[in-house]
């Protein structure tokens, strides 16, 4: 259903006080039209990289609805509804689909750590309660839980699961999910660094942080990936592997952020406990991307 380099796109603010710097909806639309012109397969709004954990509830609603408005059917948008408690996951999840989503992002809830039992009935739920297609989030190393494959196996089981954005870091992980239930639904990358590998063993793209700032990069590299064609695919993972590592040499979105608004796209709006980039990180950002051709 969904393929390729889907962006996890930055969510743009106005540079203010830094504790509740204003959503630039302008800027966003501004945004969404870069990643249509540049190639990007679809764009993925108020993940991690969008700041979710620091918009309310009603912003999150909100920037979902602007991002869809803006792309206008040009680019499927996926909004991200997960949530730590299962009636939020689903309200969230029934506002992306009220706004018109193609389908909807859910993490593995954070913090308070369920076990596999209650995270099959965590997205059962979810999945009865909302008919929109979702796309499974596992980051254990952000949320502290860990989602193993007999669990996706499982919930591959629902009709409207239909993919796994896979970040435990092993490309082994991604292989045995995809050997379990390939057929059921589709393995996403969550590392861009990890993209490639994927693809290699049956992934169908990557929900990219790089593509925030090379969003023409990432497409082609996953185009040519999912075509066969592995020389233009490694050639071009070998061109962006600085930039890969220099997207997470501080916490995701730090970097990210500072790099499209070196490109003129975006404000310097951050949302704290989430600082602007250190200088030593700005040299290393600045570097990568010079060094692609990107400044």
């Amino acid at each position: 259903m969904f393929h390729g380099s889907m962006v996890a796109m930055v969510t743009p603010m106005k540079a203010q006080d830094g504790i509740r710097d204003a959503v630039d909806k302008e800027a966003l639309k501004e945004l969404v039209d870069f990643h249509v012109e540049q190639g990007s397969d679809a764009i993925v709004a108020v993940g991690t990289t969008g700041e979710s954990a620091t918009v309310d509830y009603d912003e999150h609603c909100e920037i979902i609805q602007a991002t869809v408005e803006a792309a206008a059917g040009r680019i499927p948008v996926i909004g991200g509804s997960g949530a730590n408690a299962t009636w939020e996951a689903i309200e969230l999840t029934r506002s992306a689909m009220e706004s018109g989503c193609d389908a909807a992002l859910l993490v593995v809830p954070y913090y308070n750590k369920p076990s596999q039992e209650g995270l099959i009935q965590h997205f059962t739920a979810v999945a009865e309660a909302v008919p929109i297609p979702q796309i499974l989030y596992n980051v254990p190393g952000r949320t502290g839980c860990d989602m193993v494959p007999e669990t996706v196996e499982r919930l591959a089981e629902m009709p409207n699961i239909v993919g796994l954005k896979e970040a435990q870091g092993t490309v082994e992980r991604a292989e045995e999910v995809i050997r379990r239930c390939g057929d059921r639904l589709d393995v996403f990358a969550g590392d861009d660094f990890n993209a490639l590998g994927m693809m290699r063993v049956g992934g169908k793209g990557v929900i990219s942080v790089s593509a925030n700032v090379a969003p023409r990069p990432m497409h082609d590299l996953c185009a040519a990936a999912l075509a066969g064609d592995m020389e233009t695919a490694e050639a071009l993972n070998d061109h962006l592997t600085p930039l890969h590592n220099a997207m997470f040499c501080e916490p995701n979105p730090i970097p990210a952020k500072w790099g499209v608004e070196q490109l003129g796209l975006i404000d310097a709006g951050l949302r704290l406990p989430m600082t602007r980039l250190s200088e030593a990180g700005q040299d290393r950002v600045r570097q990568a991307m010079t060094g692609i051709g990107l400044l």
